[in-house]
C-alpha cells in the first residue's frame, strides 16, 4: 500500500515536485487523465478491496490502514464507488 496511510496533501506533493500547486495539478492531470485527489481517493478504494478481500482487519482498521482517516469516511467513498457498503463487499468474499 506503499504510503496510503500518511496524509497525501495536494500542497505536499506539489513542493515535492518542485511546483506550485497549480501547475502540479495541472501536470498531474495531463499525465494522468484524472485529478491528484481523484487518483489518491481510487489507490485508496483499491488498497480498501484488497483488504477486505484477504484479510479479517476491522473496517475501522482497513480505513486507518488506507488513509480514509475514519470508517465513516471509508463507508461513504466506498459506496459512492462501488454501490455498496464495506461490509457487504467483504461478505462476498467469506461467504
Amino acid at each position: 500500500m506503499g504510503r496510503l496511510g500518511e496524509p497525501l496533501s495536494i500542497d505536499r506533493l506539489a513542493a515535492q515536485a518542485h511546483m506550485s500547486r497549480r501547475t502540479f495539478v495541472r501536470a498531474f492531470r495531463a499525465s494522468t487523465g484524472t485529478t491528484p485527489s481523484a487518483w489518491i481517493r481510487t489507490r485508496r478504494l483499491d488498497a480498501a478491496r484488497r483488504l477486505l478481500e484477504t484479510t479479517d482487519l476491522s473496517i475501522d482498521q482497513v480505513a486507518a490502514d488506507c488513509g480514509f482517516g475514519s470508517a465513516v469516511t471509508l463507508r461513504q467513498n466506498f459506496a459512492s464507488a462501488f454501490s455498496t457498503s464495506p461490509t457487504d463487499y467483504r461478505r462476498r468474499f467469506t461467504a
